[in-house]
């Protein structure tokens, strides 16, 4: 039995006599219930004993369950429920007003306190506190908050721990759009080697569309080996310029379109076709603008070729696919492919690309001098699965 604390609510009346009711409120498991007789009214009478029960117990009660309060007599009227941080669980009382349950489940290493009132008047509390979790899991949202991205910005979600009760974690995470974006969840392995969920519209984003992602995920089971998620998650995002940039990789070209319309057309040199050297084809996207940075061939299994700060770099894939500045490969740009997998431009026009390209845009690489499509998980893949393939990786499907 957990601690209880009865308390005695007096109501000021113009009858003399008006029964005051005390509602003890205990928690007990297994349907177990408190009592209270009740005082005698202006007839002599006594009112009902009032039992409300609460369903989690103790100092170690089990988490990932909703709170129940249960009223054996009478009518609630309130019921609050708040966590040591001082936040609180929404719930709802029944129709019949016997009983109140929260929306979501309580919380590992949680303690809470109940309070209740009825329409008697009366009104108790009671304490108990959740077991603590055996592991915690985490997670890493992309984008950031509050940041503008391009129309092909995925909402990617990569978890500490593997995550077996995927449809419990997805129906955690709601997707707020202001424009009702039609969109969906898919699960995969990250490039790391992590779980991973994205949510992709099934088509390009809005130009001006203001996405919100809530996790409410505090209290949900990740399953065997991965643990319980203790807190929950927000970001939010605005998307900016419709802008496509096209990649030709047999024409040797760059075209960046913005609403529709060239806006500047370069020459460039890819990966060097019919080996590991050549670029992946796909609809991929521009994962980060990372700008001056050491590329070493070694790093993505090419050996000694190379090693070099190389300028404007912008992230197509986690393989180390980039388009950047590379002026050593000027006299190829506009008529072969030379690279050792990236796309690569003069430095100015690789400045100017990187200037005006948004994390997000999309990259839509097309020609035969590839080595395959993009792999799913190798960066954000997901525009090259048709819409009904993409929903299909939903646990929810």
């Amino acid at each position: 039995m957990s601690r209880t604390r009865a308390r005695t609510t007096l109501r000021t009346t113009a009858l003399a006599g008006t029964a005051v009711l005390t509602a003890a409120l205990t928690a007990c498991s297994g349907g177990g219930s408190g009592s209270s007789t009740g005082d005698a009214g202006g007839d002599g009478k006594a009112k009902p004993e009032t039992r409300i029960s609460v369903n989690l117990t103790g100092k170690a009660a089990k988490p990932g369950e909703p709170v129940r309060v249960t009223l054996a007599d009478g009518r609630l009227t309130q019921v609050t429920v708040t966590d040591s941080k001082g936040a609180t669980l929404e719930g709802r009382v029944s129709a019949d007003g016997r009983s109140w349950t929260s929306v979501r489940n309580a919380a590992p290493g949680t303690g809470y306190t109940v309070e209740a009132r009825d329409a008697g008047g009366g009104s108790a509390k009671a304490d108990f506190a959740t077991a603590a979790p055996e592991k915690v899991n985490k997670l890493t949202l992309a984008p950031g908050k509050n940041t503008t991205v391009g129309i092909a910005q995925p909402l990617s979600i990569v978890f500490d721990h593997p995550v077996k009760d995927k449809a419990a974690v997805e129906k955690a995470l709601k997707v707020t759009t202001s424009n009702g974006t039609e969109g969906s969840w898919g699960w995969m392995q990250d490039w790391s080697g992590k779980d991973r969920v994205d949510w992709r519209p099934k088509e390009y984003w809005k130009s001006g569309t203001k996405v919100t992602l809530d996790a409410r995920l505090n209290g949900v089971d990740s399953g065997p080996d991965g643990g319980w998620f203790v807190r929950d998650y927000t970001t939010n995002f605005t998307v900016g310029r419709n802008q496509v940039v096209k990649v030709d990789l047999d024409g040797h070209r760059l075209k960046l379109l913005r609403d529709g319309q060239v806006v500047k057309d370069v020459p460039m040199s890819a990966g060097t076709p019919g080996g590991e050297k050549a670029s992946w084809r796909g609809r991929t996207v521009l994962m980060s603008k990372e700008g001056t940075i050491n590329m070493r061939s070694e790093t993505v299994g090419l050996g000694d070729a190379y090693d070099k700060m190389v300028d404007y770099s912008m992230r197509l894939t986690w393989s180390g696919m980039y388009a950047h500045a590379a002026p050593w490969n000027a006299k190829y740009m506009g008529s072969a492919n030379r690279s050792s997998g990236c796309i690569g431009m003069t430095d100015g026009n690789a400045r100017w690309v990187y200037e005006q390209v948004q994390v997000g845009d999309p990259f839509e690489i097309e020609g035969d001098d590839a080595k395959g499509t993009q792999a799913l998980n190798n960066g954000y893949g997901e525009w090259n699965l048709s819409w009904s393939d993409w929903q299909a990786k939903s646990a929810l499907r």
